[in-house]
Formats: structure tokens, sequence, C-alpha cells
């Protein structure tokens, strides 16, 4: 149901506490002293089955005694009672519950687990919303709520923060209020029963209060919702996370190298990055977050200057920073000509600036004003050590003096405790951000660079395919239902490569031998070097048990390494099902380096892939990335980036570099084999040799099984390029065009249609006269998520996205319960009266039916007399909005009978 009814828990006008207790202590009695202690200002029910007042407070013996139906209900009765008060709660009309009692599958039992689905039946009828079971509650600081049993509540503030564990809560709590850190909400999950995080993000992206998203995750549900969220979130504001549970403590045996690198930790990581979401690694990285964030989240680029009045600490910061991958910016000459002017004459002469031990407090207001005009400098790091012939705290107060210190973002490190302490509150308490140590200033200053890096990313145009592929679909099925009627789980290795070939992907030609002699007689065929290997179903990893002899040059020295692999392996592998050998020509590139590209099936995430250095060494290597499908070549090209290898592949010393497009159009091929293919369980390629002629698969192996899914997409987090959707249109002049979903590298075909509209079309378009389409604008129409949002575009046939022309396109954006979406519509004027138009919203209902939506709707202006006309025919409801009267709402009930189409 996703925000569904959210805005009860933190917005609610009335709050009653289920299991208000006298006994001093206990959950319902410190939940009601929050509650009434903290001045929520709407009005406060207590439920006592013993009708005893608490805290001086009458009290109700049950729900149906409430004089209304609250909006917020905090229940913490003992576990079994929990689904009758949640029934009770959904007929009187209550729209949320935070479940505080803990005893349901949080337990791994199965009595738990019925009563947690007892709960849930009893909620979804008057779909009211459940919060845990088993947390500690939340907290709305804005409208004064503490529906915990914490022992402070939180201050005011911009942050949001939600966290699978209320002893992390608690924390944060206490560490921030000290600071003067405030948040918008703080949301213990617990269980996650109904409530989970793609909810939550969900709501707080488009909460006006939060500025920034704080998460605590030990494990997600419904991973498909979660990247929409967090995707969605990212986009708009920083979503930063920390992960619990990072290592498992036994490792699940694997059968192919990907499975083996792959694990809990480094997937979770992948779907953040993918995600656009900020990772940190402990709950220190987590307050230095938290107290960047808390004062802002604008930072103009990556240039730091740092200012100190030791030349240790600053060393230290440079150090941290470029270890990070910072920038030192290099002072222009005006700068330094007006720092040299205020400074004495052994200051540093440069980044970072020392001003001295015995700088005077004035000395920084002075040289903080300067840095503040240059035009070179993003950000300012400000560090001070104490000194006995100047004072830390009259420091601080000289950097707070300093003129329109807004200018840019100021960090500040005060290093020490007894003195500098003073100085930290005092620039804490006037909303500048303060650390202890020049790493973590330099920490947190590097998580704002790393959220405008990863909003660029998520806005980048990916380039266009250097070439077209069309893969063999029905044969790649066909040779895996083949294996699987014949009973096997892995594919053999002419199989395997013979479906990397149904995907485009080149392969060394491989053959088949049933004897010594036979692979003999079949190198006698054409010029060595060959390579053999032992050809057996029970055998995935041939280099390990010596089942692989390279650069044989003669059919006499391949018969001889037969003969002696075979004996070899009858002795060491004696049950093993020796079908005979594969003989292959050893492939020999000039400058060819071994990677590895696989996949394997998360329990959380569904198909993950993975790039990195190839090889018999692979694992001892561990120089590999993870990255969720689908992927476009600038995905691609990101996975490669994040490993040692892709150094190498760039070229060294005489080494020309690799064909890296090659390599990354290879990983979307593979990609694209995984979203079809959805009895593909784990994959390797390995090694693929890279060089800078291109890329050939020399060994591969794949793992099969009965597809668990009705389709193939439904199994990945991240719905696909729905390519079904494709489909020819002939035009009521008899062109013939493609209908087919828009695509993230159809942004410069975009960005064409868009300069050939008019004024006037553009107004009425975006009720607004934009004279050029911005990029984060055009990105965003370009980059959707096709399970949530679907916009169909005509596009002339024949032609590469960002190519072809687009002359028109009709787009719905879902709301987050996929229940209403939003539609939108553009046609080129050079296709008008064409009937496009209404063909387009056609296609566009058509669809909405088919996934779901129950309504959708819209804004027509007044003055848009062609759309309201189509409207009328299509059956919409139309209705003056009542805050602008040019603007026409109109709205179509999908579950009425569709209007005739033209097409």
């Amino acid at each position: 149901m996703s925000t569904i009814h959210l805005d009860h828990f933190f917005t609610p006008k009335s709050v009653a506490l289920v299991g208000a207790s006298s006994k001093p202590a206990s959950v319902g009695d410190m939940v009601a002293r929050n509650l009434l202690d903290d001045g929520f200002t709407g009005e406060i029910f207590l439920v006592n089955r013993h009708r005893t007042p608490v805290r001086g407070q009458q009290t109700y013996g049950d729900v149906s005694e409430l004089p209304k139906p609250p909006d917020l209900a905090v229940v913490c009765v003992p576990a079994a009672g929990v689904p009758e008060v949640i029934d009770a709660l959904g007929r009187m009309g209550t729209k949320a519950a935070v479940v505080l009692s803990a005893g349901f599958s949080e337990g791994g039992n199965e009595a738990g687990r019925r009563l947690q689905e007892a709960m849930l039946q009893a909620a979804r009828p008057h779909r009211l919303r459940i919060l845990g079971p088993n947390c500690i509650g939340m907290m709305a600081p804005q409208c004064h709520l503490n529906a915990t049993f914490t022992h402070m509540a939180a201050l005011q503030g911009s942050l949001a923060f939600v966290a699978q564990s209320g002893a992390i809560l608690s924390a944060v709590v206490d560490w921030a209020n000290p600071r003067n850190i405030g948040f918008s909400c703080m949301v213990s999950m617990g269980g996650m029963a109904d409530v989970d995080f793609g909810d939550l993000l969900d709501y707080l992206a488009m909460d006006r209060k939060t500025s920034a998203i704080l998460l605590y995750v030990e494990g997600i549900t419904q991973a498909r919702k979660f990247m929409s969220a967090a995707r969605a979130a990212s986009r708009t504001k920083p979503v930063v996370v920390i992960k619990g549970g990072r290592f498992a403590a036994g490792a699940k045996a694997a059968s192919s190298h990907t499975g083996a690198l792959a694990g809990s930790a480094t997937i979770y990581h992948a779907a953040f990055q993918r995600a656009g979401m900020l990772q940190v690694d402990s709950l220190t990285e987590l307050f230095d977050a938290v107290e960047i964030l808390g004062r802002t989240t604008h930072l103009s680029g990556p240039r730091l200057a740092i200012m100190t009045n030791g030349g240790g600490i600053g060393v230290l910061a440079t150090d941290e920073l470029i270890a990070r991958g910072g920038t030192l910016t290099d002072l222009s000459a005006e700068t330094l000509a007006k720092l040299d002017a205020i400074l004495p004459p052994m200051w540093s002469k440069g980044n970072p600036i020392d001003i001295l031990g015995d700088a005077h407090p004035t000395t920084y207001t002075k040289v903080l004003d300067i840095l503040l005009s240059a035009p070179e400098v993003d950000a300012i790091s400000v560090h001070n050590c104490p000194v006995a012939v100047s004072s830390s705290a009259a420091a601080a107060q000289a950097v707070l003096a300093t003129p329109q210190l807004d200018r840019r973002l100021v960090l500040t490190n005060w290093v020490g405790e007894t003195t500098a302490k003073e100085a930290r509150d005092i620039l804490s308490t006037h909303g500048l951000p303060s650390y202890e140590t020049p790493d973590q200033a330099m920490r947190a200053f590097m998580y704002l660079v790393q959220y405008q890096e990863s909003r660029h990313t998520l806005m980048e145009t990916p380039p266009s395919v250097p070439e077209t592929f069309t893969p063999d679909v029905d044969q790649a099925r066909t040779i895996i239902r083949q294996a699987l009627d014949d009973g096997r789980d892995w594919l053999n290795e002419v199989e395997a490569k013979a479906l990397l070939r149904c995907y485009c992907i080149p392969t060394v030609a491989t053959l088949i031998a049933k004897s010594p002699e036979e692979a003999g007689a079949l190198a006698a065929k054409g010029p060595g070097p060959y390579a053999l290997k032992i050809l057996s179903p029970d055998i995935i990893h041939k280099s390990d048990v010596g089942g692989v002899a390279l650069n044989l040059q003669s059919p006499e020295a391949i018969t001889e390494a037969a003969r002696a692999m075979l004996q070899r392996l009858q002795g060491s592998h004696p049950t093993a099902r020796l079908r005979g050998f594969t003989v292959e020509p050893m492939v020999l590139m000039a400058g060819g380096i071994e990677l590895i590209l696989g996949m394997t099936t998360d329990a959380v995430f569904g198909p993950v892939l993975l790039f990195g250095q190839g090889g018999i060494a692979v694992e001892v290597l561990s120089d590999t990335s993870f990255a969720l499908p689908p992927l476009n070549m600038h995905l691609a090209r990101q996975l490669m980036n994040r490993t040692r290898v892709s150094r190498l592949l760039a070229g060294f010393r005489d080494q020309p570099p690799c064909d890296r497009d090659a390599i990354a159009l290879t990983l979307t091929k593979l990609s694209q084999l995984v979203s079809d293919l959805a009895e593909v369980a784990e994959c390797d390629i390995n090694p693929l040799l890279a060089s800078p002629q291109g890329v050939m698969a020399l060994d591969a192996r794949f793992k099969i099984g009965l597809s668990q899914v009705a389709k193939p997409e439904d199994r990945l987090a991240i719905r696909p390029y729905p390519k079904e959707l494709e489909q020819p249109i002939t035009l009521p002049n008899g062109e013939t065009m493609l209908l087919r979903p828009i695509l993230p590298e159809d942004e410069p075909a975009i960005q064409r249609s868009f300069a050939a509209l008019s004024q006037r079309s553009r107004f009425l378009r975006f009720f607004s006269p934009l004279r050029e389409l911005p990029h984060t604008l055009a990105a965003r129409l370009t980059q959707i998520d096709y399970d949530r949002e679907m916009a169909l575009v005509v596009a002339e046939p024949h032609k590469p996205p960002g190519e072809a022309e687009i002359l028109g396109g009709a787009r719905i954006m879902g709301e987050p319960n996929m229940e209403r979406a939003e539609y939108a519509i553009t046609v080129r004027e050079d296709q008008s009266g064409k009937g496009l138009g209404t063909l387009l919203m056609h296609k566009i209902i058509d669809y909405a039916r088919v996934r779901g939506f129950k309504t959708i709707y819209g804004e027509v202006l007044s003055e848009n007399t062609a759309m309201a006309q189509v409207c009328r025919k299509l059956g919409f409801r139309l209705s003056r909005s009542a805050d602008d009267p040019s603007i026409i709402h109109v709205e179509l009930d999908l579950d009425k009978p569709p209007a005739a189409s033209s097409n």
C-alpha cells in the first residue's frame, strides 16, 4: 500500500495509547509520560483495561469506549491481544497504529508468525497501517509527538531517521540533542510486518519538512519497492544508510566463482549504489553525516580550502581529504596576494593555509572573509589547535563574526577536549558543523561531495550503444530446456558458449571429443596451439582439479595430455561422470587481460552482476564489483571503474588500452541474458579475454533451474526495459512508426523535440514558458522507473535511441500506492492534426488498465481546448480547479469500459 495513510503517523490530531499503565517504568508508563510531557497539541486518549488513572489522566477500559476514532494508536498490550485491538481500532476508523509489543514472527516460531498474520488480517479490511511490531515507537517533533519509550525527545529539525534498531535510534537522539541537531521524524521499524523502508522512503521523499533521510538497515523486504522508493528519494534529497549485519556468521556454499565472491554486504552495497544512496559503515560515520546534513545539504562544488593554526593538523586533514578522493583547491594568485597582505611572512603560502599558532582571533575573520569571496573555493574547513597565546573560544567567536558566513559551506574542527569543547559547543549552537578530529571533518565533507556526485550520476545521460544486437531468445531457451530435460543443473561448456552466442557474445570455437584419440584427431584438422579441458557435469572448476591443459602444439601432445588427464581424474574423482574432452584453439590476443563477468541470485535482490579481474586466482585477487541489472553502457562503465583492473584496461607504459566499449557492451548483453532467462541461477564467464581488438569468452559456466517466477522480469529488483510493449503503428497518413517505452538514451531526441515546440506549446505542456529544457528535467523525463511509471513514445523505426526522432509521447506517473497515476502528453507541432494525440492517449490508458491503476488524472490549461476535447471524448470528468480557475482537473475511472479507439 506504500504511502496510504502514512500521514496519520506524522501529523495526527489525536492519539490513543492502548496499554497505558500506572506501573512505574513500564512501557505503558513510559510511553504515556512521553506523550503527555512532550507538548503534543492534539487529543490524547489513554486505554487501561482496569480504568486506572495514568499520570493523573482519565483512562478508558476498552478501545470501544473512546469518544472518537483516534488518528493514531500506540499499542503496547501483550502480543496475544494485539489482533483484537487492531480489529477494534479498524472498525472505529483509525488508520494508523504503532505496535510496540513483541512476540510475533521476530521470534522465528510458528505461533508468533500466525499471530502476526492475524494482526495483519485484522488491519487489511480497514486499510489500517501498522508500524512494527516489536519497536520502540516513533517521534514527529514538528507536532511534538513522542510515541516512544526512549529516555528523551528529539529536537525539531529537518533530518528524518529511520532505524530497524530501537537502541540505535535512542543512541542517536542522545548524541544529537547536545549538538542542537533536530529531526523531522524518528521511526523505529521493528519487525516491518506492514510499513517498511520502501513505504517510508516514498513518504519522506515528498515531505517538505525533511531535507535528508538517514537509515539504519539490517534487512529489507520487497526489494523492487525498496529500490524504486530509494531511487526516487535520492533524486530529491540525500539518503544516508548504515547496514547492520554486514558479515554472515557462516558462508553459504557457492558453486560458481561469482557466488563465492558475492555476500550480503557486497550486494546491499551494490543496491545502495544503484539507488544513489550514501553508505557509511559505523555509528561514528553516521554521526559525522548527521552533523553536516543536519546543517546543510548544499555544496557548490568539491574544491576545498583548509585553514589552520597548526601545520600538522592541516597535513592530517589534507591526507584524509586526498585519501578519500577529495580536491584540495589551488588558490589563485589574487587570493594568495590578499592573504599575503594580512598574514605574517612565515605563513604557508598555499593551501592548506597555515595562519600560525599565535594567530589573533581577528585573523580568522579576515582570512575566512577572503576565502569566502574566492571563486576557486567551494567550501572551507577551519581547524584550530589549543595554544597558550590565543583563546580557542575567541577564535570560534571570530569565525561566527565573519560577514555573510553562508556564502560557502564552512565546517570546523577544534582539536582537543579541555579547552576545545567550549568552542565546539559555540560553533555547533550557531549552526556550523563541528568535529573533534580533522579526519572526521574531511569524511563529513566528502559525504556531501559524494551526494552531489551520486545525484549527478543518477541524472547522467548514458551514451548510445556502440552496436545493436538482437538476441536469439528462443534458441537460448531451447538450450536450457534440453539440459533441464536431461536432469542437469549445469550446462556443459559447449552449451554455455552456445548460450553466449545467442546473445552475440564472442566465444572461441569449441569441439567435443569422447576419447583421447578423438581429441587428437580433432586437433589434426587445424593449426595449434590448443587448449584441452575435461568435460564432466560433476567438475565445475576444471583448473582446480587439473582438468585443463594449455598450449598443446600437436595432435600427439593433445592425445597424450588427454590420457594423462583421464587417468589422473579417474583416480582423484572416481565418482565423477567423465563425458570426454573439449578441444579449442588457443586465443592469442596481444595485450590481452583476463576478466571475469558473472551473475548470482541473491535471496533479497534477485540477480546480481559481477565484473572483475579473472583467471584461476579470481577469489585470491578479490578485485570485483557488483551491480544490479539491468545495465546500460553508462552503468556498465561505472561497474568497471570500481575495480583495480580497470586501470590496467586503460593502458599503461607501452600497453595500449583495451576496448572498454566492447567490455561494457558485453556486460549489457549479459544483463539482457539474465533479464530474459529466469532459469539462469548463476553464471561465470571466466576468463573473458579483453584486448585492444575486442573481447573473447574463453570459458563459461551456467547453473540452471526451473523458473520460480511467472515472468523473467519478476525476479529483478529493478524492472527492466519492457520490450514487449514495442509495436509498429500506422499513422492516419500511412506512415509506419514505432511505439515503444522511452529510454535514457532518448534524451538528445527529447531535447530536439522540445526545441521544435513553439512557445505556446511549451506553455500548454509545462505550464511555464520554458526557453530550454534543463538537463535535470530531461534526465527525469527519460530515466524512468518502469515499475511505477511509463512513457510511451512514437519514434522513427530502424534507428537507435537518441538518433531516432520522437514525434510525440504520453506518460503516466503512478503514485506509490499504485492506485492513481498522473498522465501527461506531448505531440510535436508538425505532427498535430494526424490523430497522434488521441492514439497516444488510448495507448497509455490501456497500459494503465493492464498495470492495475484505478484512476488516471491530469491538469489541463483552460486555453488548451484541443486536449480538453480529447479528454471529454475519452470519458474523463472535467472540473475547474478550486485554487486556480485557469486549470481544468481531468480524471478517468479505469474500471469503466474503455472508450472506442480510432486505432
